[in-house]
């Protein structure tokens, strides 16, 4: 038992030490917000240095009093010091003036002019601490805003993930791997992929207007309509229509989406999709090694009530791959004011063409990220399908079990 009683007894001596060291420390005479901050002898020797030099100067010119200079190092003292200290050097300094004077001076002038020294310099004292304490109760508010206004914007964070999807498709035939990295704490990108049946995924990737949480809300009432008009319709023309109006109503002139919205089908190797102002995906073709650009077709939503889209197609065959991403990655910016650009994303996209999808995925973004110093200006969403059709089916059969 006591050797369980005697460390508990020397901790608590410890802190009783560490304590009376604290008191005793020339960091209890400083305000609390100042205690913790730079060498605490420096400005103490200089409000007593100030004060001595002062006093001893009003003694040397006796025709005219030099008292009303104590009220430079009685500012300094106020705006470091504690209260009591503060108040306590109007008192110095006081005393230090009686001290030098001239002794011929009446004992009544004395002390009405001590007397009147000592409520100037108490008046200053009073307002510079005025002063310091409203300007360090508003540094707390904005402190506290910034912390809760953090915390809030994390919790969006964390609903907007929320919305991305959590794990990879089981769609035999296709390999899909997407991130999304925010230039601020929420961001204005999106993507998804979910099954529409056993043969065929549906792909989307977006991207709002502007940046931040005004972006971030957008682009959460998007991937809510998306995913609720996927489980409704599989025609992907009245699903752009039908989130066209919804934009429209919901946001300002200045606000819009650009969004890519596809469908493959494993079983007929082909994709089938609707660019509606995106950035155009790139089609690499692994028995060519050529790329091709799913361009844009119609305008981007909430421009316009009337959107007239074209559904585009393309045929996809073993080894294929489609990279969609978002202009964060070709708007990326160098030092020379140079972006990284659609011909070194082709570039990445050709070298990395034998990569898994997840690793074309990586390397793209890292090749971005080191052209900008990895310091982006916009949202980033890169998303990469690689086309692992068996080589022994045919497309238009499915195999029976």
């Amino acid at each position: 038992m006591s050797a369980l009683v005697q460390p508990a007894v020397r901790e608590s001596w410890r802190s009783r030490l560490r304590a009376l060291r604290e008191r005793g420390s020339l960091r209890s005479l400083f305000r609390s917000h100042l205690a913790g901050s730079g060498p605490t002898w420096i400005p103490l020797v200089l409000v007593l240095g100030a004060i001595v030099v002062v006093s001893y100067a009003d003694h040397l010119v006796v025709p005219l009093s030099l008292v009303y200079l104590c009220i430079l190092p009685i500012v300094v003292g106020a705006t470091f010091l504690r209260r009591v200290i503060s108040y306590g050097l109007t008192v110095v300094c006081v005393l230090l003036h009686d001290y030098y004077s001239p002794k011929g001076v009446s004992l009544g002038l004395r002390i009405f002019h001590n007397l009147t020294a000592m409520l100037c310099f108490a008046l200053v004292v009073y307002v510079i601490r005025r002063y310091m304490e409203q300007r360090e109760a508003l540094a707390t508010t904005v402190r506290q805003q910034r912390d809760d206004l953090l915390r809030d914007v994390e919790l969006a964070a964390q609903v907007q993930r929320l919305f991305l999807p959590s794990a990879k498709p089981a769609i035999p035939g296709l390999e899909i791997a997407g991130m999304m990295h925010p230039a601020r704490g929420v961001g204005g990108d999106y993507y998804d992929y979910f099954p529409v049946d056993p043969r065929t995924t549906q792909i989307v990737v977006a991207d709002v207007a502007g940046k931040g949480v005004p972006a971030a809300l957008l682009m959460s009432a998007t991937a809510a309509a998306m995913r609720f008009g996927a489980d409704h319709d599989r025609n992907m023309l009245e699903q752009v229509q039908r989130l066209n109006s919804g934009i429209l109503s919901a946001s300002d002139d200045e606000r819009y989406v650009t969004l890519l919205i596809a469908e493959i089908d494993t079983n007929r190797r082909m994709i089938r999709y609707v660019n509606c102002g995106h950035n155009p995906a790139l089609l690499f073709r692994a028995n060519t090694g050529t790329l091709t650009r799913l361009n844009s077709s119609c305008p981007p939503l909430g421009l316009s009530a009337e959107e007239i889209c074209e559904l585009a197609s393309a045929e996809l065959s073993p080894g294929d791959l489609v990279v969609f991403y978002t202009d964060g990655v070709t708007e990326a910016g160098n030092q020379l004011g140079e972006e990284f650009g659609m011909e070194r994303l082709s570039a990445a996209v050709r070298s990395g063409s034998l990569l898994s999808a997840e690793d074309l995925m990586s390397k793209i973004y890292n090749a971005a990220a080191d052209f900008c110093g990895d310091d982006f200006n916009d949202d980033v969403t890169i998303l990469v399908v690689k086309c692992d059709f068996d080589s022994s089916s045919t497309p238009g059969t499915q195999t029976l079990l």
